[in-house]
Order: structure tokens, then sequence, then C-alpha cells
């Protein structure tokens, strides 16, 4: 006999319609008449116990009893039974009909409905009235299906996980009774998974179908969806209904590949990147649940990269392709086109990445000075060509716009002699053949302005540069290789007219006095834009040969009396 809660062990295997319990329980025996309460009763609204439904389990323990007849806490074990089965003694059978999970009820039982005038020998004597102290901890019906409550839920929901799908999330496990068997949370790690392929005990694998990235939803497992009679052998035991809390982190499918959403595009958008461009680029990089990990705005530095080429994760590289200057877009990458299963620094394994990109500028390494003339006078014969002194005015941007530089703003012209070394390369180049009044935008690429290393808090590394410029003043410069040049005959006298006092050595005051008298004679023109003293101290170093600081008449030559590749002036 069976004395605990019933009288014939059942064999009856249980049906659709039965309602399995797991109780503990501590029972005692005396001859007190038949009497019931109520103990204790959750407040909220509960799934309740009914005669022929269901599957319970709970805790029965002795109620003020003289004798213990037994307990199930003895045991470690709760006694689990199906309702309405006569597994039961016919009073238990009833006094459990209607109790919600964590409901205590105090049920005493006459012996009509317990064991009669037999009783059980040497246990429960006859005609004994039985009282039993019983908490419900959980229940559950055979027909049972996956439950799930969604109790948050983002405004936009794009997309929701489906079979196949591979996701991140984080959960709270419990029993019916809220006892916490385990929790992602406490790991400090996701739980990653694919879903519906049978990676998951059945019931998750339906709990989560449908969810968005975000979305909250408690799901209830009965057993035979979850680890069954059984368990899982360590934290959860046999016949256990459980309940996940689950927040959705991330989700993505195998054949995903990267998603572009394009959120500005600028009107005018000549030039889009190809592969082989580089790119320079403000990002913020998040995970789908909105987790920032990294910001280039956060190091006031773009992120500057060739694209196409594997310098970056083979999402970006694909994610950067067809872009304008100024384009600002989404680019959402699944993890196997960014950091894979390993994951880096912040980057969790199998992360979703969502990188919000606003495109700086790009250039290809092939580019050269791009010029464009905005306006032209119609008398425009006289050119800019090198060795002229020029005097211009201009704005400097980057590509984005952003003002660098404006001669505007200082009150004063920016002043060079052309092909000279005096600006970058690429100013040199976009000032050739320029009249007088010409306005004109020159596009610089970062090798032929500033290079990678740019100039420090004024232009950025690798920038491409912006010349709006407008020419107002050209002085023809001197032949190629000229410092100094005659307007008229030369003197055949020329260093007795240098030497001044006949001594036949020509000091450097002497050679500068001369040649400022020709110059303010109009006699002889210097390269135009040069610091006279300078010139003309180059102009006697050359003649003096020697070395010795004075020029003499054997060591004195004109340009046409010296050959090609050696001193330029006279």
């Amino acid at each position: 006999m069976n004395w605990r809660l019933g009288g014939q062990k059942a064999n009856v295997a249980p049906s659709l319609t039965t309602l399995f319990i797991s109780v503990r329980a501590h029972g005692d025996a005396d001859g007190a008449s038949a009497t019931g309460r109520l103990e204790q009763r959750p407040e909220a609204a509960c799934l309740v116990t009914q005669n022929g439904h269901g599957a319970l389990q709970g805790l029965i323990k002795p109620v003020k009893l003289p004798a213990v007849l037994g307990q199930c806490y003895d045991r470690g074990s709760t006694f689990n039974v199906f309702v309405g089965k006569g597994q039961l003694i016919a009073g238990m059978d009833k006094a459990l009909v209607g109790m919600c999970v964590n409901e205590r009820r105090l049920v005493t039982i006459p012996p009509e409905l317990a064991y009669g005038s037999e009783g059980v020998a040497g246990v429960i004597p006859p005609n004994a009235v039985l009282h039993f102290d019983v908490l419900l901890i959980d229940l559950w019906n055979s027909e049972d299906e996956v439950q799930v409550q969604t109790y948050f839920k983002p405004e936009k929901c794009p997309r929701t996980v489906q079979v196949s799908d591979f996701v991140r999330y984080h959960y709270n496990g419990t029993f019916l009774d809220g006892t916490l068997f385990d929790s992602s949370h406490n790991r400090m790690r996701t739980y990653d998974t694919y879903v519906g392929i049978g990676w998951l005990i059945p019931g998750m694998d339906q709990g989560l179908l449908g969810m968005c990235v975000g979305e909250k939803r408690i799901i209830t497992i009965p057993p035979f969806l979850a680890y069954g009679e059984e368990g899982d052998g360590k934290d959860i035991p046999g016949q256990a209904s459980l309940v996940f809390d689950v927040v959705l982190l991330d989700l993505h499918n195998p054949k995903d590949g990267i998603a572009i959403e394009n959120q500005y595009v600028p009107e005018s958008c000549e030039r889009r990147s190809q592969t082989g461009d580089f790119l320079r680029y403000h990002y913020n990089g998040t995970l789908l649940d909105g987790t920032l990990f990294d910001s280039s705005y956060s190091r006031n530095h773009t992120y500057d990269t060739y694209v196409g080429k594997g310098y970056v994760i083979a999402g970006m590289d694909e994610g950067l392709l067809g872009v304008c200057t100024g384009e600002k877009r989404r680019i959402i990458i699944p993890p196997h086109l960014g950091y894979g299963e390993e994951g880096r620094g912040k980057i969790p394994g199998s992360a979703v990445l969502v990188f919000d990109i606003h495109v700086v500028d790009f250039h290809n390494p092939s580019d050269s000075v791009s010029i464009t003339v905005n306006y032209k006078p119609s008398n425009c014969t006289v050119l800019s060509k090198k060795g002229d002194y020029l005097k211009y005015h201009y704005n400097a941007s980057l590509l984005d716009g952003t003002l660098l530089d404006s001669t505007h703003s200082l009150g004063k012209t920016y002043n060079i002699v052309l092909g000279s070394g005096q600006v970058v390369v690429g100013m040199d180049m976009g000032l050739q053949d320029m009249c007088v009044g010409e306005r004109r935008t020159v596009v610089i690429p970062p090798h032929l302005g500033y290079g990678e290393d740019g100039v420090e808090g004024e232009v950025p590394g690798s920038a491409v540069l912006v010349f709006d410029i407008e020419l107002l003043e050209l002085v023809s410069g001197l032949p190629e290789g000229y410092m100094f040049v005659w307007n008229g005959e030369v003197s055949p006298n020329l260093f007795e007219e240098i030497d001044q006092n006949h001594d036949g050595e020509v000091l450097l005051e002497e050679f500068s006095e001369y040649i400022q008298a020709q110059v303010d004679s109009g006699k002889g023109k210097l390269a135009p834009g040069f610091d006279f003293e300078k010139i003309v101290k180059n102009m006697f170093t050359n003649q003096d040969r020697d070395g010795d600081g004075k020029v003499t008449a054997e060591e004195f030559k004109l340009k046409d009396q010296e050959a090609k590749e050696e001193h330029d002036e006279l």
C-alpha cells in the first residue's frame, strides 16, 4: 500500500486529460473529524488544478501532529502525481482540485475518503483522520502548449526570428514557483544558438520564433517540451515546467548579406566610391540592441582606409562601395562578414554589427588635380606659367564643405612664385595657365596636397582639398634658370663697372649696390616674388667660385658663358 497520498498504487498510464502535480507533503493521523482550510494562496491570478486535467508537483508537510506519518521534505524531492486518475486517496484527489502554484493548503481527510476502517498496518490506524500541509510547486496538462507572454516590444520590428536563424539572447530560467535554476545574466554572456533545428529544447525552439530584436517575453514550457521525466540530471528535476524570461539581443541568418539603409544622399553626386579608392569617414558602431562598441567621433578623427582591398572586415568593404562624398548610410553586417564567432574587443562572438557612417571624402591614388573654371575674362591672353609672380585670393575647404582657411578673412592676397615650391604640388598645377580675373575651383588629392600626415591642427591627414581661387595679379617671371636679366645691352666692361674701387675684386656689398642700381634704373630685372638680399647673395655666391668672399675678373662670367648645368645668375 502507498499510504503517503494514495490508496492502491496506480498502474494506469496518464491520459491526455489527466492533471499532473508535484507537491511536497507532510502528513499525520488522528481521530479528528474532517476539516480543511486555506493556509496561503498567491495574490495574482493563477492556473488552478482541475479534476481530470493536467499534472501537478507540490510539497506536503505535517500540521501540528503528534505522530508524523511521512514527508517528502525528508526525501529532498517533490511528490509527483496525476490528479483524478486514482493514484491518490479520494480525499486528496478532491483537496488538490482548484489549487494554484505556490498555494499552501492544510488538508484534513476523514477515514472514509482515506484508508477507512482498515488503515495501513503499522502506520495508519483504522478510522484515522489524516492531516496534510500541502504546497503546490508545479502543474501541467498533457494538452498544454508553449505559452508566450510578450511584455515589451520595440516600435520598429523590421525582422523576426524564423527557423534556422541564429540568435543571441539573455534569459533567467525559473520553475513555476519562481525558483531560479539558471541565468545567462549571471554568467555575463548571451546564449547563442540556432533556432528551430534541434539545438534547443523543443519548447524554446517554439518560444523564440517571431521575436524582434529588443523584445522581451516570458516563455512557459511544459516538461514534455523541455527535459521530460528525467530532468537535465543537474539543476532541473524531472517533470518540471520551465519559465524563461528572455530578451533578444541579436539575430541573423547564415544566408544573410549586408543590409544598407541610405539615410542621406547629396543631390549632387558626381562620383561614387569604387574598389581601390581611399576613403575618410566617421562612424558609430553598435550592436543590434543599440549597444555602442566604437565611435570615430569620440576620437575626433576619421577612419581612413582603402576600399575593396581587404583592409577592413568584408561587410564594411562591401558597404563602403558606391558612396558619395557627404553621404550618410547605415550598414548592417552579419557576423560571418564581420568578426565571426570569436568577436573582437568589445564585440561579442556571433554579433551582428551596425555602422552609421558619414563619408567625408574619398580619392583614388591615380587621381590628378581637377580644375573647374567658374569664370574667365573675355581678354585672357596672358596666362600664368612657371616663374610668374601671382597674387590671388582663395577659400580652402574639405570635400564635405568644412572651411579650412580663407585669404578673404585675412584681408590680403596670397602671393607666390609659380612652380617654385612655395605651395603644395597640386596648387602649383592648379594655378598654371590662369589669367588675371579668372576664377576656378581646384580639387587636390592628398598625394598632391599635404599627404597622409596633413598639417597638425589645420589639415587632416589624407584629406582631399578644394580651393576656390581668383587670380588678381600676375607679374611675368624670368626665363627658367634666371634670377636676373638685362632689359637692354650688357656693358662690355661689366666687371669694371661693378668693381667701383677698381681693386680687381668685387665684394658682396659692391655687387648688391650695383644690382640694386640696375633694377632701380630699369636696366635690369630680378625674378619677382623673391627676397632681394637672398637673390643677390645667391648670385654672388655662384660667382665666388673659390668661396673666398670676393669675386675676381677670372671668376666672373655671364650666363651665356656658363655651361648649361652650372650657375644661373647673370
